[in-house]
């Protein structure tokens, strides 16, 4: 029998406050009922609880910077009063500021922070930077068409480029995850997704950095399957496990439970003894 070896990827616990995520908008604006699902996602196994108060669907509507700081003001301080490490998912500069001043553990930029008049606060800062991919570059996820024999190729020249700015900028580089998108993110199609994912190996190998996969309940799992966003468990699960079996080191999800069993019973399964 093969012996598959992976590490203990970190898992993110999704939290959405807001109106129209694809899968769970408006379940978690309440504070309340956002703080309990947080509680739950911690208790299930997650490392992290992710926070966003904006939604990166392609139909829906912009969220002010007062109104995202609004939404998460609650939830970030109960989450910190109990020692939950939180990251904030946000890509307003007024909004990271806002993060950092709350001393968030990690804030995720699906931007993969564009905005130099921020650099600075981000070196001063010990959090540590998700910077992710996306072919649109800035703003939320657009339906376009991408080409996967090249899309690989492109992510490792975005990071390159991004790498470069934040490091002459003072960032430290350890600080630094590499998100390379999933989804809309990478196109309309599922191939191009499909491809990056498995060509993970060269991500890491190429910048030596920790890697993070986000892709639970996305577009290109429900194109492959015909699922709707509350019936993609198990394609989502299938896509997790293969990205742990390819050394990630984070992976961000909507069902931590799952996650952290499957990835406990591959490791006892798949060991020898």
């Amino acid at each position: 029998m093969q012996s598959f070896q992976f590490g203990e990827p970190k898992i993110l616990g999704i939290v959405n406050i807001t109106e129209d995520s694809f899968s769970d908008g408006g379940l978690y604006l309440d504070p309340e009922k956002a703080i309990a699902h947080a509680l739950r996602l911690f208790a299930d196994g997650a490392d992290i609880i992710d926070l966003g108060a904006s939604s990166s669907n392609p139909n829906s509507k912009p969220v002010a910077p007062d109104e995202e700081k609004k939404r998460l003001a609650p939830i970030l301080r109960q989450l910190k009063d109990r020692g939950i490490p939180v990251s904030v998912d946000a890509f307003h500069p007024e909004t990271q500021r806002f993060a950092l001043a709350g001393k968030v553990a990690y804030l995720n930029d699906i931007q993969g922070f564009p905005n130099p008049e921020i650099y600075a606060e981000l070196a001063a800062s010990e959090c540590k930077l998700i910077v992710m991919h996306s072919v649109q570059r800035l703003g939320k996820a657009q339906i376009v068409e991408t080409d996967p024999q090249t899309i690989v190729r492109s992510i490792l020249e975005f990071f390159a480029q991004r790498l470069a700015a934040l490091e002459s900028a003072g960032v430290q580089r350890e600080r630094v995850i590499l998100d390379p998108g999933m989804g809309f993110f990478l196109g309309k199609a599922p191939e191009p997704s499909v491809e990056v994912l498995r060509n993970l190996s060269n991500l890491r190998t190429e910048f030596k950095l920790p890697v993070l996969v986000s892709v639970s309940r996305k577009s290109f799992l429900r194109n492959l399957t015909g699922r709707t966003a509350d019936k993609a468990g198990p394609a989502t699960l299938a896509a997790e496990l293969y990205a742990a079996l390819e050394g990630v080191d984070y992976i961000r999800t909507h069902e931590a439970r799952q996650l952290k069993d499957a990835l406990k019973i591959f490791k006892i399964l798949s060991s020898k003894t």
